[in-house]
This record gives C-alpha cells, sequence and structure tokens, in this order.
C-alpha cells in the first residue's frame, strides 16, 4: 500500500471521528483486535486489547443513542470538538502505524479530518433538516450508517 493512500485513509478516519467521536476509535480497536491492522510493538498496541474492545465499544453505543438526545450538546462546542480532535487524532495515528508510516504525520492528519467532519458534518445535518423540512432523527441516523460504513470500509483497506 503506498503512502499517499494510507495517509489519505488517516485523514478519512478523522473524518469519521468528527461525525461520531467514538466510532473511529472503536473500529480501529476492532480492527486491531481481530488482525485486521497491525498495532503489535507500537505505544498504540493496547487499542486491540480486548478489555480497550469492549469499554469503547460500549461507549460508541452509548454515543450513537445519546447523539439522538435533546440536551445533547453541539459537536462544535469547545468539549465535544476537543474530544472529536483527540479521537481523530488516536485514529489517525493508528493507521499510519498500521501503514508504517510516520505517526505524527497520522495524528495530525487524523485531527485535520476531524475538524472538517466536525464541521462538515454538522453543516450537511443542517443543511438536510432545514432544506427537507425533515425530523432529524432521520438524518442523525443516516449519519451513523455513514459514520460506521465509512470506518468499516477505511480499515478494510489494509
Amino acid at each position: 500500500m503506498n503512502t499517499s493512500l494510507i495517509l489519505c485513509l488517516a485523514f478519512a478516519m478523522g473524518v469519521i471521528a468528527g461525525l461520531r467521536a467514538f466510532t473511529a476509535p472503536a473500529v480501529v480497536c476492532w480492527a486491531a483486535h481481530l488482525g485486521w491492522i497491525n498495532l503489535h510493538g507500537s505505544h498504540l498496541s493496547f487499542l486491540g486489547s480486548i478489555v480497550t474492545v469492549v469499554i469503547v465499544t460500549l461507549l460508541a453505543i452509548f454515543e450513537l443513542v445519546n447523539d439522538k438526545l435533546p440536551k445533547t450538546p453541539n459537536r462544535t462546542t469547545p468539549g465535544p470538538l476537543g474530544f472529536r480532535i483527540l479521537t481523530g487524532g488516536l485514529s489517525g495515528g493508528a493507521l499510519a502505524i498500521a501503514g508504517a508510516q510516520g505517526v505524527v504525520l497520522g495524528v495530525i492528519l487524523g485531527t485535520v479530518g476531524a475538524v472538517a467532519g466536525t464541521f462538515g458534518g454538522y453543516q450537511a445535518r443542517h443543511q438536510i433538516v432545514t432544506g427537507l423540512k425533515i425530523k432529524d432523527i432521520g438524518v442523525a441516523l443516516a449519519e451513523d450508517l455513514v459514520a460506521i460504513g465509512g470506518a468499516l470500509l477505511i480499515v478494510t483497506r489494509f
């Protein structure tokens, strides 16, 4: 696999983190656990442990439910945005390691992708809901499918 593709995948996983903060690391953890990506011997090898997989998966499920609640803060506010940046960087860095690329560049691209995914996802969802005059729940569920499907597509490229 070439360097450009790996770095694009790190950026794309960051975009996924921008859509759903825990989906990106949950899928990365599962990919490491199942041997789809190799993190052995790296500082991020703990992502493939069963304990990490279970904890992050439960957090991802909680996030999918919590996103639909009316009191959930906007993803572009400092707390949620910061967390998306963190998980995007972590996920991008893990993919860079798995692709034998520089972890720092993977973290940077994952972080930039998370910012793009956060604001792009917010705008897309808002425009669809207001433009089509439909309920947010349907668009939110579609966004869940895009995030999960996109993350799975990304990790299966390794």
